[in-house]
């Protein structure tokens, strides 16, 4: 019998991001502590760009950003916001959307598989995924709510199960 497997994956959905994206523009646009203040949120290329004349406000468009997209079910582990930067008379948050699985974090990955999950389970990285192959589907199952248990400072998702 062939082996089962799944991919560990760390992806986030564009569309989703940008549907939660327009949802927070027009919420900042409508709501009254906002009006005034040139409170925007847009893309700026790959990076989403939030601006507003005080650091409050900018902080509490981040703020809005973030719930519309636990809204959308995009994790915030997913969302590199920096610092707010004050550019003349604005105050400015570039925030980034990261994806893929760094080879360090998928060595850590497999090192956990290897060393807590079940014997026989194979995991091997493959460019930003991670593959996981056993002769039982019962130690992959095993092995997602092991992974789904810890906590990582990225995104996980499990995909291609076969």
């Amino acid at each position: 019998m062939a082996d089962s497997s799944f991919d560990i994956v760390s992806k986030v959905e564009r569309q989703e991001v940008d549907n939660a994206l327009n949802q927070a523009a027009k919420e900042i646009s409508q709501r009254y502590d906002f009006k005034g203040v040139g409170a925007s949120i847009s893309w700026s290329g790959e990076k989403i760009l939030m601006e507003a004349n005080s650091e409050d406000r900018v902080n509490a468009i981040l703020d809005v950003f973030q719930s519309k997209l636990i809204k959308r079910g995009i994790s915030l582990k997913a969302l590199d916001a920096g610092e707010p930067q004050l550019s003349g008379k604005e105050y400015k948050i570039f925030a980034s959307i990261e994806e893929g699985i760094s080879q360090e974090n998928a060595k850590k990955v497999a090192k956990i598989i290897r060393d807590e999950g079940p014997k026989g389970v194979k995991a091997q990285v493959q460019g930003e995924e991670l593959r996981v192959s056993s002769k039982s589907r019962d130690d992959l199952q095993t092995i997602i709510a092991l992974l789904k248990g810890k906590d990582f400072d990225f995104a996980l998702q499990f995909v291609n199960y076969r």
